[in-house]
Parts: C-alpha cells; sequence; structure tokens
C-alpha cells in the first residue's frame, strides 16, 4: 500500500509541475461557467430549474472532453517511461508492477477527479451566488453526475495504460488512443444511430439494443446522467432512447465500473509480461 501511495504522489506532483492540473481545472471551469450561463439565456431566466439544465449541458460536454483529457494523461504513461528509462529504475527499487500500475492510476485519477470537482463545482457554485433554487432532487443529480464523470474518466485512464502497456512507442499510443476516442465518442454512436433508421425496429429489440450501449461507456454515462432522474430527462431530449433502453440505474453504474476495471486488469496482464 505504501509503494502505491508513493507512486500516486510522484505523479501528482509531476502533474502539478507539468501545469496539467492547472490547466484541466481552469478548461473545466471556464467551459463549465460558460454553459452555466449561456445555456439558460434563451429562457431569460436562470432560476427555472437552471441546475438541471447545467447537468444536461455538463454531461454533454463530460462526454467529449474528460476521455480525451484521461487518454492524453495515460497513454505514455507505461511506454513513456520505458522510452525514457525510467521505469526502469523504478522498478530496481522493491516495488511489483502491478502497484506501479496502481498507484500511477490512483494519482491520475486524483488529478482527473480534483479538476472535476473544481471545475463543474464552479457552475453550481455560481449559480447558487446568483440566487437560483435549487432543491433537493437537483443536487442529487449533479453529484451523481460529477461522481459518473470521475468515474468515465477512470476508464478512459485504464484503457490509456492499456494501450501503452501493449505498444512499443509513444506515437504509437497515442494514435491509438486518438482512434479510440473517436470511436467511442463519435464513431459508434454514428453507427449506432445508422442502424436503428435502417433497421426499423425489425430485428433490434430492446435486448439487443440494452447490449449494444454498454458496449459503449459513453452511451453508459449519457444514459446514467440523462434519462435516470426524472427531473434532468426531462430536458435532454432523450425520451425515446431510455423507453427503447430499459437499464436501471444500478445496472448502469455496474456498468462503469466494470469498464473500468476490466481495461485496468488487463494492462496490469500485460505491464507484467512486457520486457523491459
Amino acid at each position: 500500500m505504501k509503494n502505491i501511495v508513493i507512486v500516486a504522489f510522484k505523479e501528482i506532483q509531476e502533474g502539478f509541475r507539468n501545469r496539467w492540473v492547472l490547466a484541466t481545472t481552469l478548461l473545466l471551469a471556464a467551459l463549465a461557467l460558460s454553459l452555466t450561463f449561456l445555456g439558460s439565456a434563451p429562457t431569460g431566466n436562470v432560476g427555472v430549474r437552471a441546475l438541471d439544465v447545467v447537468i444536461v449541458s455538463l454531461s454533454s460536454l463530460t462526454i467529449f472532453l474528460l476521455p480525451l483529457i484521461a487518454l492524453l494523461i495515460s497513454h505514455d504513461a507505461i511506454v513513456g517511461e520505458m522510452e525514457r528509462g525510467t521505469m526502469l529504475l523504478l522498478l530496481s527499487y522493491p516495488i511489483a508492477r502491478w502497484q506501479v500500475l496502481l498507484g500511477k492510476f490512483a494519482g491520475h485519477l486524483a488529478i482527473l477527479a480534483f479538476a472535476t470537482l473544481l471545475g463543474y463545482g464552479a457552475a453550481a457554485g455560481a449559480l447558487v451566488a446568483t440566487g437560483a433554487v435549487i432543491d433537493a432532487e437537483s443536487w442529487i443529480a449533479f453529484c451523481s453526475m460529477i461522481g459518473s464523470s470521475i468515474l468515465l474518466g477512470a476508464i478512459f485512464i485504464a484503457v490509456g495504460y492499456l494501450v501503452s502497456a501493449l505498444v512499443g512507442n509513444r506515437g504509437t499510443a497515442a494514435g491509438i488512443s486518438v482512434g479510440i476516442w473517436l470511436l467511442f465518442v463519435l464513431i459508434y454512436d454514428m453507427a449506432l444511430l445508422g442502424l436503428l433508421v435502417v433497421d426499423q425496429g425489425q430485428i433490434v429489440s430492446g435486448s439487443i439494443l440494452n447490449a449494444l450501449l454498454l458496449l459503449n461507456p459513453a452511451d453508459i454515462y449519457r444514459l446514467f446522467n440523462l434519462t435516470g432522474f426524472a427531473n434532468v430527462s426531462s430536458f435532454s431530449g432523450m425520451a425515446g432512447v431510455a423507453q427503447g433502453a430499459t437499464l436501471s440505474l444500478p445496472v448502469l453504474l455496474a456498468a462503469l465500473i466494470a469498464w473500468a476495471f476490466v481495461p485496468l486488469m488487463l494492462a496490469a496482464v500485460a505491464f507484467s509480461r512486457r520486457e523491459l
């Protein structure tokens, strides 16, 4: 446990030194504040279910931004240190490879969680400062959105580690990571939408749709936040998807956790078998 904490602290220090923490926090805060006030401009009143509108906007932002940030900070975590020779030095100490991996994961996740909490928390703080009335149901949905956003980041950090443990150089890792981001965030949903339009409900039943949605962590995250809470789903425009996919909140949460756990374990196995 001590070794994991030491490696995690090292990653956090490097994040501060490389300005990753500051840049990520400022970016998320700036976008969150912009969406908070510009998103409610058409209604002319930021106090009418304002936080629910913010949740919808931030959830859409998170799907595009957090996976990319997570992959950027994780894609060279293993192969990058191998190229620089620091991994060989690190493993010369009495520390197991799985401890190195878990320590890096904890450190990178702490950076992402810190940036998400401060960045998105700024949006809620701004609403409170304007005097907007926010009920308990909205606060629960907002806290769930932040928690699931951090979990989505954990998924793509783990995926980035898996890529980093399998490839031979940083350039390849970067290219594959961009391809993974495009696949899960853009291409998969476009292909699924095209399939549903062509199928017209003939073959793709509700159970098949559920399975297809569970194959993409971005879709699981979207369903969790935009259809899982009644006060938010009325603003999200996903009523049709919610009726077709009958996945409960516990199932969606379990799927997100599984998506984080499986790539991390596969990365640990690949790293343990890799020659330095």
